[in-house]
């Protein structure tokens, strides 16, 4: 199962027109795309939108473009409680408003961090006590989410995959990459404003030789790790090139995979600080479904946004109406596996990167796997 979810805080409310929204998956370690799932919106009409899904392979899978062959065709999308499931041969879709499933104490985080000035989420501040609020802050949002579900032996993992989402939009004629995600809150933690709009424009191919230096740094600085230390840590949770990482033979637990119960949050600033964050005390939303797609139904009266909380969006495209300007929003990537025919286990994977100061990442919260064959 994929998933990419935008739209963080329920801002927009349609998926951008003039957007690509995509999914890529490297199946052979080479981090290029072998794989990609793009999909593209209809233009909104009287509360109504359409959306279709291509699949491309090898070189054509490259293009910036939406190619390959339509998997699902004018698929309505869902804005209400009630989702529009499609199914077409071996895939099932979705793609609509639900449940932000990303939790995160997100105030606690801002007063943690020294992110003013550009710096993002990489310079975390002396304070004892952790300013933890006990506050989830996501949790009565609601987010656009894009779910497809088919056989993961149909994505040819040798022997594990590499997935992250991409979303372009197009301007003056051409497509601009606006945003990326692979693991979750990477792009938030691990670049500052400046570097984080080259992160968007190039591909994981080249993240070692471009961030690695800069990663390895951050940890150095918040972490009191080595640089020999620091270059073991990210090589171990596999963050460098920037894609979730999943190999179906184990368990889909991040960072293999992750499932939307993963507390990826307390995961990320654990590597920073080299342990000395305390916990949260946050736990996954209760509203996740055991069935497609997954996503809990969406609220119906969400709170607007709290205005600091819109600093910089981040990385989804959504659009507020269709004469509005585009609305640059969280992009998350995840992924999820669970074992065919195993009801218990839940959809995982989501990756949030974002231009945001927002810590959600994939998603570009994109990809969600389970084990399908």
């Amino acid at each position: 199962m994929l998933v990419l979810n935008a739209n963080t805080f329920g801002i927009a409310d349609a998926f951008h027109p003039d957007a690509v929204y995509r999914i890529n998956v490297d199946n052979d370690g080479d981090a290029q795309t072998d794989i990609a799932f793009s999909v593209v919106f209809s233009e909104p009409e009287n509360g109504q939108q359409r959306g279709t899904v291509y699949m491309a392979t090898g070189p054509e899978a490259r293009e910036a473009e939406a190619v390959g062959t339509p998997i699902v065709s004018d698929a309505e999308v869902s804005f209400a409680a009630e989702p529009n499931v499609v199914e077409s041969g071996p895939h099932t879709f979705f793609a609509g408003s639900r449940s932000d499933p990303f939790f995160v104490d997100f105030a606690g985080v801002l007063a943690a961090f020294n992110w003013h000035d550009g710096k993002n989420f990489t310079d975390l501040k002396d304070v004892d006590p952790f300013p933890w609020t006990g506050n989830d802050t996501l949790a009565p949002y609601n987010a656009f989410g894009i779910v497809l579900e088919l056989p993961t032996s149909a994505l040819g993992a040798n022997p594990s995959l590499g997935i992250w989402g991409r979303v372009s939009v197009r301007s003056n004629g051409k497509l601009d990459h606006v945003d990326r995600a692979g693991h979750p809150t990477v792009a938030s933690f691990f670049n500052t404003d400046e570097t984080k709009e080259e992160y968007n424009r190039t591909e994981p191919a080249q993240d070692r030789k471009r961030f690695l230096h800069q990663a390895v740094e951050i940890l150095e600085h918040n972490g009191g790790y080595s640089a020999r230390e620091a270059e073991m840590v990210i090589d171990e949770a596999g963050l460098l090139p920037d894609m979730l990482r999943y190999d179906p033979s184990k368990p889909a637990e991040y960072p293999n995979g992750r499932t939307l119960t993963d507390h990826v949050v307390a995961a990320r600033l654990a590597m920073m600080s080299n342990n000395s964050v305390p916990s949260d005390g946050l736990g996954p939303h209760d509203d996740l479904l055991e069935a497609f797609p997954y996503l809990g139904t969406p609220h119906a009266n969400p709170p607007p946004p709290h205005p600091r909380r819109r600093v910089s969006p981040p990385f989804h495209l959504a659009r507020r109406s269709a004469r509005s300007e585009p609305i640059r929003e969280p992009v998350r990537t995840q992924t999820t596996t669970k074992p065919a025919g195993d009801s218990s286990a839940r959809p995982s994977s989501r990756d949030s990167s974002s231009r945001n100061r927002m810590p959600t990442g994939t998603a570009i919260g994109p990809a969600w796997t389970r084990t399908r064959d």
